[in-house]
């Protein structure tokens, strides 16, 4: 028997697509409505599919409401990692990332709930995700090749200062979220500003 809070294992591989239907309306139902106001019938309805096929991929509604998180936020977080390896040479990388991070907000409704603060219940997920140590392992290994062309200090390390660059970002998302853009710039360009001052080697 599944943990009440895991994902189940679709029954067979044919079903991909239907299970890639739930997880679409999940994403944004929840996103819309939130856990509590959303039920996996009405998620079942919109997908087209019956409520019994729901649940053989999924054991009970939070542990949809759970995937459908992690889909979210991991494709958040992937345009993340993308605009982290596509500007190689780039040193505008760390503004790329947080604009990338922010736009996609826009298309992410369950991820931006969550950054909101309207699903305390998982405020601690995002953490968790493998997307996130991704970035995490993209943001170091971005730094490491900045290093080595002599655009980064040699004396830090690049796995510490790749996971508190990652950190102020989050917490710029969720200022972004909380206050608006405008209400994240006023600290913004101050919080870049400290991340060059701990990488540049000209400082």
């Amino acid at each position: 028997m599944a943990d009440a809070d895991t994902i189940a294992d679709p029954p067979t591989e044919k079903g991909t697509q239907s299970r890639d239907a739930i997880l679409a309306v999940a994403i944004q139902r929840f996103g819309r409505d939130g856990f509590r106001a959303t039920s996996v019938a009405d998620i079942a309805r919109e997908a087209q599919v019956s409520g019994t096929l729901a649940y053989a991929y999924f054991d009970n509604k939070r542990a949809l409401f759970l995937a459908a998180l992690d889909a979210d936020i991991a494709a958040l977080i992937e345009e993340g990692v993308a605009s982290v390896l596509d500007t190689p040479g780039d040193q505008t990388w760390r503004d790329s990332l947080v604009l990338t991070l922010i736009d996609e907000l826009d298309r992410r409704p369950l991820a931006r709930r969550m950054l909101a603060g309207l699903e305390p219940d998982a405020a601690d997920r995002i953490v968790e995700l493998p997307a996130m140590e991704n970035l995490r392992a993209a943001v170091a290994a971005r730094l490491r090749a900045d290093q080595l062309d002599g655009l980064v200090r040699a004396d830090i390390d690049v796995d510490t200062i790749g996971n508190g660059i990652v950190g102020i970002f989050i917490t710029m998302l969720l200022a972004a979220v909380q206050f608006g853009i405008d209400g994240a710039a006023v600290y913004g360009r101050e919080m870049l500003a400290v991340i060059e001052a701990a990488v540049d080697p000209t400082y």
